[in-house]
């Protein structure tokens, strides 16, 4: 550019123009193009300056510094002069002046200046007035940032809190959210639950935004008048805190909480960038205002009102489904806490920080601070935390279990160990009921002669329903139908390599559970038709057609598909498991925070902890399971789990039927089948007394009766539903299938009061029998039964334990007052005093 092109440009684009021609063609041949690069810093504060800057291309910046330690900043365009004021009256530099862009700036030396100004005073003279000018415009700016700075005072947020802290995808995630709303200016809704910081992200929004040095203001919204006024102002009157703040940025907290007359203009808002003042007698004004201030949103939820006018919604996770931050979340409240304290931070025990993420965090982040603060504090000096004093952090759920693995680890060593349950049923269990099988098929045809037959109805029976509820579906670990199942399954795929069908989970949901209701409706006729409990070959039969049943569908399908949908035995048992004081479960927290690899329910290969497993047999995972149904306690998620987030908990009994549960047709079905089948094993006894006089040698009356035996008992419970919907129609009872599980104790104890019969009249005589068997003599050994007395108190008080415990489940499952639920409640004493007549006093 040449020197004369100099003079015009500075005549055109500077405040040099009030100076004479012959000053500027003086001023001209002594500047010095340079190239100054973005982000490079011009000047600093403070110092001599080194000459006059004139700004010809690009932005600059310069920021002062007060006594209170705010931070004055200006924006500077081409034409801009720097360091004039300075050079003129020997100050130092005023400002510190950095590049926002690649700038393109004129320079004259300080000595080459001040000889201009020597030979040429009008420069002195006409920067005097143009100071002069200028700081009368600066002491009006002040006078107006002094009020503008007492008016948003109340209500400025001078910083973001914190970041974000965590690294799962959730964290990452609302980082990215908070990024691209700090892009452009358009207005932000925050939205997620109470205590999850939404302020903090608001912060991070505006200070992370080209607009931080701008103030920001947070306006509670539940506090505001009707009409708007503060945020407003008034027509012709006092400006509202929108005019003040300028190009801040407006916080309206808990915006669902705004009076319901101040929505619309808020939308408006939002969505035009204008306001209308309030009149002066509380009417609108007919002038509409613009918002320079960005608009920033907290709620709870997503408003309607606004969220087509939003610009970016932003929705915070609760801490409940960032799990995996949990422990990053606490290291950082242990770190904040003791410094602000002054004292050493503690660690965290492993089980104390699993406890932490199994928790839900109702009250999210602030609850989490709140627990982590009162945990040291309870805790003085303390090098370690444990899971004692994070009490509060165990739900309901929890409150009322206790880990026996934690409790007793010897136990938690052998379910891990070989012999649990793989030594046991391919060193013992497949063995023994191939024995079995062949003396019930090759012994003894009667039970006071067969052992096999003894061992299946005197001590099976008996046994296995004692246990349901104290081990829910153990029996189903050892069970020998499903051990020759898999026995299949390894053998076809070494014979004929191939890939198993994987399940067809939706048809076996719908229709698995009347499939094995219509096998055990088949064993029940068998049964009582043909006499399975004394005739041994058909007691076997009956083993080999489960068996079968487990082998084919095992060669078919991966896993245990029989075990779990199609098992008749099984389908009795997962419903009689469901009133079990022991579950095993794991913490859901520990797993979607720690787990990757899923191997207790896909299986793999041994994970640090974890061994190798071929995964769950019934497709379970522990965290997933809605009760012990779908459990057979083999312990597979306990060996492959490698956080310890397996546990087997002790429990209130049946917790989950009055909590969690969710209610199947086919299995009340199966419910009302067994309940028939209490008095199907008494027919006789049900024959006399009734006073009846059936020839139950002939085949078809012999059907016709057990099918009504079957049928009545569920026709009782159906007629005490009705009475409660007849005679309670201000208050809507719970469906049948909800509260038919109330009966599961009285059917649990009406099946175990029969069966004691066998097991304390007939089990202490396997001695005999099993040289009876083999065609020996059992004459001297000894013979264990009790007394017909013992028997009948044992069975009496089973029967009214059941009575009782049905009456309270079914209160604590239908939550509704007792009267309301009286007719099922005599519906279960009728029944229970019917079983005791036709099973005592028989």
């Amino acid at each position: 550019m040449t020197a004369s092109d100099a003079v015009i440009w500075l005549k055109e684009r500077t405040a040099l123009s009030v100076l004479s021609d012959e000053v500027l063609e003086a001023i001209a041949p002594v500047l010095i193009e340079k190239v100054v690069p973005n982000q490079t810093r011009l000047v600093l504060e403070d110092t001599p300056p080194e000459g006059l800057y004139i700004l010809k291309q690009g932005r600059l910046e310069g920021d002062r510094i007060n006594q209170t330690g705010s931070v004055w900043g200006i924006s500077l365009l081409p034409g801009a002069i720097v360091h004039a004021q300075e050079l003129l009256f020997g100050q130092l530099a005023q400002r510190t002046v950095q590049a926002l862009s690649e700038c393109q700036v004129w320079f004259i030396p300080a000595d080459k200046f001040r000889e201009l100004v020597v030979k040429y005073p009008e420069i002195t003279q006409t920067f005097s007035q143009q100071l002069a000018m200028e700081l009368a415009q600066i002491s009006s700016q002040l006078t107006y940032e002094q009020e503008r700075q007492t008016i948003l005072r109340p209500y400025l947020v001078t910083k973001a809190k914190r970041g974000i802290v965590g690294k799962s995808r959730y964290a990452v995630r609302l980082r990215q959210q908070i990024k691209k709303a700090t892009e452009d200016r358009r207005s932000v809704l925050i939205f997620g639950e109470p205590g999850l910081e939404k302020d903090n992200i608001a912060a991070l929004i505006h200070f992370s935004s080209s607009q931080r040095r701008q103030p920001m203001i947070k306006i509670d919204c539940s506090k505001l008048q009707a009409n708007g006024v503060e945020l407003f102002g008034r027509a012709g009157g006092k400006s509202g805190l929108i005019e003040w703040l300028g190009e801040g940025s407006l916080l309206l907290n808990n915006i669902q909480e705004l009076p319901p007359e101040l929505m619309p203009k808020i939308a408006e808002l939002v969505k035009s960038g204008t306001y209308t003042p309030v009149g002066n007698k509380g009417s609108e004004s007919s002038l509409k205002s613009k918002c320079l201030a960005r608009i920033l949103m907290i709620s709870e939820k997503t408003l309607p009102a606004i969220d087509r006018s939003v610009g970016h919604a932003v929705k915070v996770p609760p801490l409940r489904v960032r799990k995996a931050d949990v422990a990053d979340q606490v290291e950082y409240y242990f770190r904040l806490f003791c410094k602000a304290k002054g004292i050493n931070k503690p660690q965290i025990t492993s089980e104390a920080l699993r406890w932490l993420q199994a928790y839900d965090f109702p009250g999210n982040l602030r609850e989490l601070q709140s627990l982590v603060e009162r945990a040291i504090v309870q805790s003085p000096g303390a090098n370690e935390l444990t899971e004692a004093v994070f009490w509060s952090a165990q739900t309901k759920k929890k409150q009322f279990r206790v880990n026996l693995l934690n409790a007793y680890p010897s136990l938690r060593r052998f379910l891990r160990s070989p012999w649990w349950p793989d030594r046991i049923n391919y060193g013992f269990t497949l063995s023994f009921f191939a024995i079995v099988i062949g003396i019930l098929f090759f012994g003894p045809q009667h039970r006071h002669q067969n052992v096999a037959l003894n061992l299946f109805w005197a001590w099976w029976w008996p046994l296995v329903l004692i246990g349901f509820p104290f081990v829910g579906r153990l029996w189903c670990a050892v069970c020998p139908f499903m051990i020759y199942g898999e026995v299949t399954q390894k053998l076809s795929l070494w014979l004929w390599p191939r890939q198993l069908k994987r399940w067809p989970r939706q048809s076996a949901e719908k229709w698995g559970g009347w499939f094995l209701f219509g096998l055990f409706v088949l064993i029940y006729l068998w049964e009582e038709l043909w006499h399975l409990e004394d005739t041994a070959y058909l007691s076997a039969c009956l083993l080999l057609l489960i068996t079968a049943g487990a082998m084919i569908f095992s060669a078919i399908f991966e896993r245990r598909f029989w075990c779990r949908y199609l098992c008749p035995i099984g389908g009795m048992n997962g419903l009689f498991a469901k009133l079990s004081m022991t579950e095993l479960r794991a913490q859901q927290g520990t797993c979607s925070a720690e787990c990757t690899t899923y191997q207790c329910y896909k299986g793999g290969p041994q994970k640090g902890e974890g061994l190798e497993t071929d995964g769950c047999p019934l497709y379970s995972h522990p965290t997933h399971l809605e009760d012990n149904k779908d459990c057979v306690l083999c312990m597979t998620c306990l060996k492959a789990c490698p956080h310890r987030s397996v546990e087997l908990n002790l429990r209130p009994p049946g917790i989950e039927l009055w909590t969690t549960h969710v209610p199947h047709a086919y299995e009340v079905a199966l419910l009302m089948l067994l309940l028939g089948g209490i008095y199907l094993h008494r027919l006789p006894e049900l024959e006399s007394w009734l006073g009846l006089n059936f020839n139950l040698d002939l085949f078809l009356p012999h059907l016709a009766f057990v099918l009504v035996v079957l049928i009545v008992p569920t026709l009782v419970t159906l007629l005490a539903y009705g009475s409660i919907q007849l005679f309670n129609r201000l208050l809507k009872p719970r469906s049948f299938v909800e509260l038919a599980y109330g009966y599961l104790p009285l059917v649990l104890g009406g099946n175990l009061a029969h069966y004691l019969q066998l097991g304390l009249g007939e089990a202490g005589r396997i001695l005999p029998l099993s040289l009876a068997t083999f065609g020996f003599s059992g004459e001297g050994l000894p013979i264990l039964v009790a007394h017909p007395a013992t028997i009948a108190f044992l069975q009496g008080t089973t029967l009214i334990f059941s009575v009782l415990l049905s009456i309270v489940l079914t209160q604590k499952i239908a939550r509704q007052p007792l009267r309301f639920l009286l007719p099922q409640h005599l519906a279960t004493i009728v029944l229970a005093a019917s079983m005791w007549a036709i099973i005592i006093a028989s």
